[in-house]
């Protein structure tokens, strides 16, 4: 009998489900990762009487609530609360914890894949949206609720309606100077933040393929900005040797069996999509979001002129901004270089490529997506080129993505970040925020304000 042909996330959806009821299969989770935000699921899960079901594939780390300057954590009664109650509920539940301290620690997002937590084909949920981020090694991730979580936590199983599935074919390369975060907000502004909604994204083309796996991370990361519920790319040669040096993956002939099943994680050449996207990786520019919503952006070097709808009113009046008026050369109060989406050590790397021998005109923030990716860049002199340029160089965590840990955006200033959402807010009450890359995030603290990163590497001349 002939099988059908089935899509990467189709495979490694049937491979997991348990049981089906109507439009809903029971799937069962392979990694469950939890922070400080899971405290109500572990309430649900002590009230109801129920042990946690599998602590070896729950992973607890500290991220949401960790300050940039740690010595400030007990400042705020209720942040360090936040993370003495992980840490309780992890050892209650006897699962691992990465809390202050732990080496491993760092954002769920960045950390867990380094350590080679997460692998191609597996099932992982996390009470985070940008769960999406570790379908970069063609897992199939995805954020979940409380109540989810609780259910996780008690049977390390998920019902959940099948989303349609849907492709991103990127065609061509990525021209010099243009990153993943830039083709994220291009597919974002492409399609809008509802245009993949219901959807399990499957990004493919040559230039998905020519990323990098930190690359293909942000990439993934962003997906859920466009409405979907899981972003993936197929694993291929560049996923097996990243994964050939994360500890905890495989080891030696296991790992040559594990590569083994992981080749089989493609979609079949004749597999089928409900719905095909083809973008044009030459027409990419580097973006800069103008608006509250992560599909209000512009190539940095195009006229500024949104629609006139009630939505764009509403935007520019939150963003201080008036229409036409050009983003290139906009001033800036701060910058922010972190968050999951762009917090490891290649977006340092771009970074600091650009500060290099320069100096910062406004408060610059930057801040490792984990304590690993801190230390390398320590070691490799990133953090001496950020100091030297008058930046702070903060312990590993959320930090100014999130405005929960004390790091935030004061009311009314503007903010170039390289975090992953601008709603109002989102920084602190009042704070405007501009999306960019890393490059483009130094770039402007060179020189206070918006510029092309192209055209300016340095900022030295602008």
């Amino acid at each position: 009998m002939t099988q059908p042909s089935l899509t990467l996330f189709e495979k490694i959806w049937h491979q997991h489900v348990v049981a089906s009821e109507g439009e809903f299969d029971l799937l069962w989770v392979d990694r469950h990762f939890v922070h400080e935000g899971s405290f109500h699921a572990f309430d649900k899960l002590d009230s109801s009487g129920r042990p946690l079901a599998y602590p070896e594939l729950t992973f607890g780390i500290a991220d949401h609530y960790v300050p940039s300057d740690l010595t400030r954590l007990e400042d705020d009664p209720e942040v360090a609360g936040m993370i003495r109650l992980l840490e309780d509920n992890t050892t209650k539940h006897q699962l691992t914890y990465m809390g202050l301290g732990h080496g491993d620690r760092g954002i769920v997002h960045v950390a867990a894949p380094e350590l080679g937590l997460t692998l191609p084909g597996l099932i992982i949920v996390c009470g985070d949206s940008h769960t999406t981020t570790h379908g970069a090694f063609g897992a199939l991730a995805m954020g979940i609720g409380a109540t989810e979580v609780a259910h996780v936590l008690a049977t390390q199983t998920l019902w959940q309606r099948r989303p349609r599935t849907m492709r991103i074919h990127v065609k061509g390369e990525l021209a010099q100077g243009v990153t993943a975060k830039d083709l994220a907000l291009h597919i974002i502004h492409q399609i809008g933040t509802g245009g993949a909604t219901g959807h399990a994204v499957e990004y493919t083309g040559s230039a998905v393929s020519a990323l990098s796996m930190d690359a293909r991370m942000t990439l993934c990361n962003m997906t859920i900005e466009a409405g979907a519920r899981v972003g993936m790319v197929a694993p291929d040669e560049t996923t097996f040797t990243w994964l050939r040096h994360a500890p905890q993956a495989p080891q030696g002939s296991i790992f040559e069996q594990a590569e083994c099943q992981w080749r089989e994680l493609y979609s079949d050449p004749d597999a089928t999509y409900d719905k095909d996207i083809l973008i044009e990786a030459g027409e990419v520019a580097p973006r800069v979001t103008w608006g509250t919503s992560p599909e209000q952006s512009i190539a940095v070097d195009e006229p500024f002129s949104p629609a006139d709808s009630e939505a764009n009113r509403t935007s520019l009046a939150y963003m201080g901004l008036r229409r036409g008026e050009p983003v290139l050369g906009l001033p800036i109060d701060q910058v922010f270089i972190g968050s999951c989406t762009n917090s490891r050590l290649s977006d340092l790397r771009a970074a600091a490529a650009v500060m290099v021998n320069g100096m910062v005109k406004v408060p610059t923030l930057i801040v490792a997506g984990s304590n690993r990716v801190k230390v390398q860049a320590e070691a490799e002199g990133l953090a001496d080129i950020f100091r030297k340029a008058g930046a702070s160089w903060g312990e590993s965590g959320c930090s100014m993505c999130v405005a929960m840990n004390g790091d935030s955006v004061g009311p009314g200033q503007r903010c170039a970040s390289t975090s992953n959402r601008n709603f109002p807010g989102r920084q602190g009450p009042g704070a405007r925020t501009h999306l960019m890359s890393p490059a483009m995030a130094a770039a402007a603290a060179l020189n206070g304000k918006i510029v092309d990163v192209r055209q300016s590497p340095t900022g030295a001349s602008a």
